[in-house]
């Protein structure tokens, strides 16, 4: 669409306006993992000023005890319900209609990774129920579901197939960042309804093993998903988190495929110290030299300044809509119950 050199604040009435009447959707960002702390959720506060409208919080990865999500989603919904003049806890797609016309911010959740399952099938009806939306299937490592992208490249199960099958059945979206390669490219073959990459990067920009090939962002398309662009500055480059750079690669991925599947699930962590502190502690999970100069992340008030970034390289008021969340909302209406 053409080269951009924006600064951070410039973000014209155009921009705002154009936020203002589209849902503005957040596919990923993380509370800390502490079940018996909720003095971070008052953050979602900036998320809703921000002018979003969803944000998807993580409620496990395969790093944590099978049971730790439930644990984290008691905390989380218990908070939510108890502020509904300013939050709504999703169920349906009708809610973040509604979230947006009441500009009250909608939540739901996703796991990174099927440990959260321990090998039984039912707890994905469970987690659904629970409001959990996307699940990704192994968090950089390999897991009983398949093959993570930080180990060696196995591919999908036959309990991994079986996950993938129920997961269309309930309504849950399948999700396919954090995953190697070949259990990537055999849920492809095998959906028959959208996967997404839920916060992960083109490959092409930079070469990281979290970030993902041509191939496989061009077959996410065409199940009809999103993929979605992660805000970690070792994903977008050399810990550059420049609004041109996060814009860089949502055009990367607009050109290869069509920005009707792309979308921003910016991976923002509300307490960077106890994430660095994870690396630090997990090098078998994380390896610690992919951070070298710590760990930056794209923050929710920059959302009008990457419409701006957009609009000012010529994409057209409805690509931007669909960017900034609408493809997001059209994969739910496909793929939810």
């Amino acid at each position: 669409m053409g080269s951009i050199s924006l600064p951070q604040s410039t973000v014209t009435n155009r921009s705002r306006t154009l936020l203002e009447s589209s849902v503005v959707w957040d596919n990923h960002m993380c509370m800390p993992l502490r079940a018996q702390d909720d003095s971070f959720l008052p953050q979602l506060e900036r998320v809703k000023n921000s002018g979003i409208d969803v944000v998807s919080i993580n409620i496990s990865c395969d790093s944590c005890a099978a049971d730790h999500g439930t644990q984290i989603l008691a905390t989380m919904r218990r908070w939510i319900k108890q502020r509904p003049e300013d939050y709504i806890l999703v169920e349906t797609v009708g809610d973040i209609e509604r979230a947006h016309s009441e500009n009250k911010l909608a939540v739901t959740f996703d796991i990174e990774g099927g440990v959260v399952l321990d090998d039984h099938l039912p707890m994905i009806q469970f987690y659904y129920d629970l409001g959990v939306r996307w699940m990704l299937f192994a968090y950089n490592l390999n897991n009983s579901l398949g093959g993570g992208c930080q180990d060696n490249n196995l591919g999908l199960t036959d309990f991994g197939r079986e996950v993938v099958r129920e997961m269309e059945r309930v309504g849950m979206v399948v999700c396919c960042s954090h995953t190697s390669y070949q259990t990537t490219m055999d849920i492809m073959e095998m959906a028959e309804k959208p996967v997404i990459f839920s916060h992960s990067n083109p490959r092409a920009l930079k070469n990281h093993y979290r970030n993902i090939t041509d191939d496989a962002i061009q077959a996410c398309a065409k199940t009809g998903g999103v993929i979605a662009i992660n805000g970690i500055g070792d994903f977008l480059g050399n810990n550059d988190i420049t609004t041109e750079t996060f814009i860089r690669h949502i055009d990367y991925a607009a050109q290869l495929v069509g920005p009707q599947h792309v979308g921003i699930g910016t991976d923002y962590c509300f307490d960077l110290e106890e994430v660095e502190q994870i690396v630090k502690n997990n090098p078998d999970v994380f390896n610690p030299a992919d951070y070298p100069n710590g760990i930056k992340i794209v923050e929710p008030e920059r959302y009008p300044a990457i419409a701006e970034g957009l609009l000012a390289m010529n994409y057209s008021e409805a690509d931007v809509r669909g960017i900034m969340g609408e493809n997001h909302l059209r994969v739910a209406r496909e793929t939810w119950k």
